[in-house]
C-alpha cells in the first residue's frame, strides 16, 4: 500500500453518501462541483443535486410520462449529469478502476501514467481522477468524437500530448486498442481498459444498482427491466444487482447500424457513448435477458427535437408533455436518448402496464452534443427545423418505436454472445482461455463482488496515512 495525497471515499460511501463524515459534507458546500478539488471525489455518486451542493436522499431522476413515451409503463431515468467535474457517470467507473490499484500498490502515483482508452466520457473521468490524485492522465479517443469532448480535455490535461487521437469515430474501438498497445511498451504507462476492468463492473453493480433500487422504491411499482447500452458493459453490472433484488430482466442496448450482440454484425454508427464490434470482458452475457438495437437516426433526430424551441413547443402543445419534463430534456445526451428508446421498446415487447417500471440511466447530458445537433440540422433537416419536422421525428422514432430488432435471449443466444468475446479477448488481447471461460458461471461474478469489501478495507487503511 502506498501513501495517497488525499482522503479517498470508500465504495460503501459512494453507494450511500449519507454515511460520508459530516465534516466532509459540510466542506463540500464550499466546493465547486466542476473543479479538480480533492473533496469532489466524495461527489462521485448518484446522490448529487442539480440545484444545490448537498446530497439528496433519492437520486435525481425523472419518470417519463405516457404523453412523451407513448407507453403506460413507468420509464424511470436516473440523471448522470449530476456527477461532478465531467457531468457524466463515467467518472464513477474511472475512480473504481484507478483507486483499487493505487491502494493495493499496483499503481505508483509518483511514477506511472494512467492511460484511459475511451470513446468519450470514460477518458474524461480518468483525466479528472488522475489530476486530483496527482498523476499523469492520458486520454485515448477517436478523432471524430464531439468537439465538446476535446474542448473539455484540453482544459484538464497537463500536457497537450496527453490527448491521443485515434482514427475514426464511435465504431473504431480496435484502433483505440492498437494505440494502447503501442503506449503499453513503456512499463510506466498503465492501461485502464474499461472493457476489461472489473472495477468498472463492480462499482456499477454496487453503486448504480443500489441507486436504481432506491429510485424504484421511491417511485413505486414493480421493476420489470433494467436497460443500459452495452458500451463497456459496466453499467449493465447494475442489472445483476437488480435481478438479485427484484428478479428483473437485464436488457443490453446497441446501435442498429452495428448489431454485434443481436446478429454478430458489424458496421459504423455515431451514438457516442456506445462501443461495438466486440463483447466486453466485463459483460456478464450469461445473465443478460434481452438485446435491443436502436438506430443512430433515431438518437440524432430526437437530440434535435429535445433541444430546439420548435421541438419542445411541439411536445408541449401537441403532445401535452408537462413543462417540468421539458425542462429536463437537456439532461439527455445521445446514448441517454438511445437508452430511453430502448426502454420504450422493452415496455412494448413485454406489454407492460402502469404498475410496471423500466429503469435506465442518462449517462450524460446534451451539453456534449450541441455540435452533433448542428450536424443533424444540416444533414437531415436541410438547416431548417419546424413543427412538421418535429412531429415527423417524434412520430417515427419515439412514438413509433416498435419491437423490431429486439431479441429475448435463450440459453443458446447467451452462449453465442459469450463465445463471440473469445476472438477479442483470447486471440487478440491475451486473456487465458481458463479465465475467459470462468465468466460463464454466475458463481464467478458472485465471488468477484466480494472484492468491494476488500477494497474498502484498503482505502480505510490508506486514509490513515494520507501524505
Amino acid at each position: 500500500m502506498q501513501r495517497t495525497p488525499v482522503i479517498l471515499p470508500k465504495f460503501s460511501e459512494l453507494a450511500d453518501p449519507h454515511t460520508i463524515p459530516a465534516a466532509i459534507q459540510q466542506q463540500l458546500a464550499h466546493v465547486d462541483p466542476d473543479a479538480p478539488h480533492p473533496l469532489n471525489l466524495f461527489r462521485v455518486h448518484w446522490y448529487n443535486s442539480r440545484r444545490s451542493r448537498g446530497f439528496v436522499r433519492v437520486p435525481e431522476h425523472i419518470v417519463l410520462p405516457p404523453s412523451l413515451t407513448g407507453v403506460e409503463a413507468k420509464i424511470v431515468v436516473l440523471f448522470g449529469n449530476r456527477f461532478p467535474m465531467i457531468r457524466a457517470h463515467k467518472v464513477l467507473a474511472a475512480y473504481a478502476c484507478l483507486v483499487p490499484r493505487v491502494v493495493n500498490g499496483e499503481f505508483d502515483l509518483t511514477r506511472d501514467r494512467a492511460v484511459w482508452p475511451s470513446t468519450g466520457n470514460f477518458c474524461r473521468g480518468g483525466v479528472a481522477i488522475s489530476r486530483i490524485l496527482g498523476c499523469s492522465g492520458v486520454a485515448v479517443l477517436p478523432a471524430g468524437m464531439s468537439v465538446e469532448r476535446f474542448r473539455w480535455l484540453e482544459k484538464w490535461v497537463t500536457d497537450p500530448s496527453d490527448i491521443v487521437r485515434t482514427p475514426g469515430t464511435e465504431s473504431n474501438v480496435k484502433e483505440i486498442y492498437d494505440a494502447c498497445a503501442a503506449l503499453a511498451r513503456d512499463p510506466h504507462n498503465v492501461i485502464f481498459n474499461q472493457f476489461r476492468e472489473m472495477g468498472n463492473y463492480l462499482v456499477h453493480h454496487r453503486c448504480t444498482g443500489s441507486a436504481v433500487a432506491r429510485v424504484v422504491e421511491a417511485t413505486g411499482g414493480r421493476l420489470r427491466a433494467f436497460v443500459a447500452a452495452s458500451g463497456s458493459a459496466g453499467t449493465l453490472g447494475a442489472g445483476d444487482y437488480l435481478k438479485d433484488h427484484y428478479a428483473s430482466a437485464t436488457v443490453a442496448v446497441e446501435a442498429l447500424e452495428c448489431p454485434t450482440l443481436l446478429n454478430n454484425g458489424y458496421g459504423d454508427h455515431h451514438i457516442q457513448g456506445i462501443g461495438d464490434k466486440h463483447v466486453p470482458l466485463i459483460h456478464n452475457a450469461m445473465n443478460t435477458d434481452m438485446v435491443v438495437a436502436v438506430s443512430d437516426r433515431a438518437t440524432d433526430a430526437l437530440n434535435v427535437v429535445f433541444n430546439t424551441e420548435e421541438g419542445r413547443e411541439f411536445l408541449s402543445k401537441r403532445r401535452g408533455v408537462p413543462s417540468g419534463v421539458l425542462g429536463q430534456l437537456d439532461s439527455f445526451g445521445l446514448s441517454s436518448i438511445c437508452n430511453i428508446v430502448a426502454a420504450i421498446k422493452t415496455a412494448k415487447y413485454y406489454r407492460l402496464g402502469s404498475d410496471d417500471v423500466v429503469a435506465t440511466v442518462a449517462t450524460d447530458g446534451a451539453e456534449m452534443y450541441a455540435s452533433e445537433a448542428e450536424k443533424t440540422l444540416r444533414s437531415t433537416f436541410g438547416g431548417r427545423f419546424d413543427a412538421i419536422d418535429a412531429a415527423t421525428a417524434y412520430g417515427q422514432h419515439l412514438l413509433g418505436a416498435s419491437t423490431d430488432h429486439v431479441l429475448e435471449l435463450t440459453l443458446r443466444d447467451r452462449e453465442r454472445i459469450f463465445n463471440l468475446g473469445y476472438f477479442t479477448w483470447v486471440e487478440q488481447q491475451g486473456v487465458s482461455l481458463a479465465d475467459f471461460e470462468a465468466r460463464a458461471s454466475q458463481s464467478y461474478w458472485r465471488e468477484l463482488q466480494q472484492r468491494v469489501e476488500q477494497w474498502d478495507a484498503l482505502i480505510e487503511e490508506a486514509n490513515l496515512v494520507v501524505a
